[in-house]
């Protein structure tokens, strides 16, 4: 991956670039979540799934996280390490249609800052639609607020939210449930799906409806 740093009024957030061959048809910004980086399963998922099929995807590591801190600040603080490095692919994509989301967290970032980053649509994986066990304390409004068409692909066993409990997507929107996955996107070692194909699963999700909104 190429990698490249952006300073932001948060610090230096870091971003990882895996570049579609050709001329690329979107760009897909992702960032992580409160309590991992973008190692996470998903979305190294779909950094190897997507470029091959035309869509350039930039991992973007909050600068909390660059600094080595293990909490994460409060929600307009990860704005602030958000946006600029949106801001700064934009400026980049060469008029091709950026796209924004995140796992968890970043998915909740996404939604807050797409309109104000020029996103064409927000990827929101495992979005936490509310605390485990605190469905009083629902962050749907969210998701209707993005401005944008919003794709929730989520785990059947997530406990920040089943897709049952999500409000019906916006225009252009979609939300796809992954059997047998968590918040993690982790699935029982016994039964189906695997574990590959529970990722499969969600990287194709990602494909489908990004390709089909940058037309």
């Amino acid at each position: 991956m190429e990698r490249r740093t952006v300073a932001t009024p948060a610090g230096d957030a870091r971003v990882s670039l895996a570049r579609a061959g050709g001329r690329p048809r979107a760009l897909l910004a992702l960032g992580h979540g409160a309590g991992g980086g973008v190692e996470a399963r998903d979305l190294q998922a779909v950094a190897a799934a997507l470029p091959p099929l035309g869509v350039t995807v930039a991992l973007v590591e909050q600068p909390w996280r660059v600094a080595g801190r293990k909490v994460a600040p409060a929600p307009a603080a990860l704005d602030t390490g958000w946006l600029p490095v949106a801001e700064a692919l934009a400026a980049d994509a060469d008029g091709i249609p950026l796209l924004v989301g995140g796992r968890s967290a970043g998915a909740r970032v996404a939604c807050r800052t797409a309109l104000r980053s020029g996103a064409a649509g927000v990827v929101a994986l495992a979005f936490p639609l509310h605390p485990p066990g605190r469905p009083e304390r629902s962050r749907a409004g969210e998701l209707t607020g993005a401005g944008v068409p919003v794709l929730v692909v989520q785990g059947l066993r997530d406990p920040f939210g089943r897709p049952g409990e999500f409000p019906a997507p916006p225009p252009g929107g979609a939300l796809v449930a992954v059997p047998g996955a968590d918040h993690g996107f982790a699935v029982p070692r016994r039964g189906a799906p695997t574990q590959e194909e529970a990722l499969a699963a969600v990287a194709g999700a990602v494909a489908d409806w990004v390709l089909r909104l940058a037309g």
